[in-house]
């Protein structure tokens, strides 16, 4: 039962309360039980087929007339770039970038953005990487900290200036770099019949306004207000689907019957806001996909918001036409950093799915695997769908991915939470394709506001461990490339501005 007082906290908080209320049922009768951990037989190894490079060497081969085939489905032919190799044409990664850019017409790229930058910044979890770690960002952290309280965290500064001041925000970095590449298939091939590149969301209950102003604000920023025209594709305008908002849970260590946990930041009759996990993208974002797909779309990225490094990448999509993939997912080899999302494993049964730490497999077991000579790959939390084939198993998916319940101890107190992870999706399909990309130039991920700081250059190299400082300046070397080079942008005065395009 809820007291009157906590029912109106969490109406006022944008919790789904009767939806909250059912989760709870279920976890009370023990439907949840039975999402056992991932028993992690192995790490299936980087074999180009299965699993391709995706480095600046990357290459991929695939008959002859099965890549005819597949192309002209699309109205395509190989391009010049390809090469015969026997039976087979080989193309190297400008032939998959020159075929990929010709493919943005049909393809989209997506963020999930319904999550806040509440346990991004919270001071309990970044200290969880060590006193030595959190004593060299505490600088950084205390500037940025304050601008992330109570923000959806795609509109938090990605990066640090090397002057010191904020950086901008994730998703107009992104923003940007996905009209250049808009701008760039205009200018190679002309206007297309439908938006290049269109951009769609998953917001949640809780993030959902202040997204709405701020892409109203960046309709007008001078880094991308320039390009939408040229691009003919507008992405402050996304098509957009929101995700409730859930209450946390009382702690398994207070026993049962589980409670909605009342008692954050120590407050009575206080609720938590919580997602439900991004996992929820596939019953929520439905729809959009549906549309995208009845609208002449054939292909979707969607990604994390607070990956830098996540932008659409057309040698990939270009393999993805070329594979006949059902979907396509990209993953780096694990750093110490990496202690916060999934990693890619094979079961006992021979398949393969994405554990999250912590949820479904624990660190332990990853540092096991790790010990016997294994090279973990971390989930960068970017998937590449085709829609063709996604769109008529949306329902199954949303169905059948598991519903995980797990413990945490933040700020706010400890409690538990009930979320759907996205990348178990994994482990439902056919033959996904991997992509074993380079963390310096595709996964520059922020799971902790740490990291942030890390890849910005603003830590105390001096004082970081030793196998933290090589993370930290191969993630900052990767944000200086994808700033100077995707982002179109040049350091202008201890400060990223930007840089003239074509």
């Amino acid at each position: 039962m809820l007291s009157d007082a906590l029912r109106s906290d969490m109406v006022a908080k944008g919790i789904d309360v009767e939806t909250t209320l059912a989760i709870l049922a279920d976890l009370n009768a023990g439907l949840y039980d039975g999402q056992a951990a991932v028993a992690a037989s192995g790490v299936p190894p980087v074999d180009g087929v299965s699993i391709v490079p995706a480095s600046g060497t990357m290459a991929y081969r695939i008959g002859r007339e099965a890549a005819a085939e597949r192309l002209a489905a699309l109205g395509l032919a190989p391009p010049e770039g390809a090469r015969a190799d026997g039976g087979a044409l080989l193309f190297d990664r400008a032939a998959l970038e020159d075929l990929g850019e010709r493919l943005y017409p049909v393809a989209a790229w997506g963020v999930l953005n319904g999550g806040s930058a509440t346990s991004y910044a919270d001071r309990k979890k970044n200290a969880a990487l060590g006193p030595a770690v959190f004593d060299a960002i505490r600088p950084g952290f205390e500037l940025l900290a304050p601008l992330c309280d109570g923000r959806p965290k795609g509109v938090t500064p990605a990066y640090i200036n090397p002057d010191g001041s904020p950086g901008e925000s994730f998703l107009l970095l992104k923003m940007r770099a996905a009209l250049l590449r808009a701008v760039r298939y205009v200018e190679r091939f002309g206007m297309p019949e439908r938006p290049a590149l269109p951009f769609f969301q998953m917001t949640s209950d809780g993030t959902d306004a202040q997204l709405a102003d701020a892409y109203a604000a960046y309709a007008a920023h001078p880094w991308i207000a320039p390009l939408v025209e040229r691009a003919g594709t507008d992405p402050t305008r996304p098509r957009s689907a929101r995700q409730p908002l859930l209450a946390a849970f009382t702690h398994s260590g207070d026993g049962r019957p589980r409670r909605v946990f009342d008692r954050a930041y120590g407050r009575s009759d206080s609720a938590i806001a919580l997602p439900g996990g991004h996992g929820q993208s596939f019953r929520v974002l439905a729809d959009v996909y549906r549309g995208l797909l009845a609208d002449g779309y054939r292909y979707a990225w969607i990604g994390n918001v607070d990956n830098v490094g996540y932008y659409p990448d057309p040698a990939e999509l270009a393999v993805m036409a070329l594979s006949g993939a059902e979907a396509a997912f990209e993953f780096s080899y694990r750093t110490p950093v990496d202690i916060k999302g999934g990693i890619l494993v094979t079961t006992d049964d021979g398949r393969r799915t994405v554990a999250d730490i912590g949820q479904a497999i624990s660190f332990g077991r990853v540092l096991e695997l790790e010990a016997a000579g294994s090279r973990v790959l971390f989930n960068c939390a970017t998937g590449l769908f085709d829609l063709a084939r996604l769109v008529p198993r949306l329902d199954e998916i949303a169905r059948r991915l598991p519903v995980r319940v797990s413990d945490q101890d933040k700020d706010a107190g400890r409690y538990s939470q009930a979320e759907q992870s996205t990348w178990e999706v994994v482990g439902l399909l056919d033959g996904p394709l991997g992509f074993a990309v380079e963390k310096g130039e595709r996964f520059i991920a922020a799971k902790l506001l740490a990291e942030t700081v890390l890849a910005s250059g603003a830590a105390g190299a001096a004082t970081l461990p030793p196998d933290v400082a090589e993370t930290a300046g191969t993630m900052s070397r990767g944000l200086r490339a994808v700033l100077s080079g995707p982002c179109g942008l040049r350091l202008d005065g201890g400060s990223w501005r930007p840089a003239a395009v074509w």
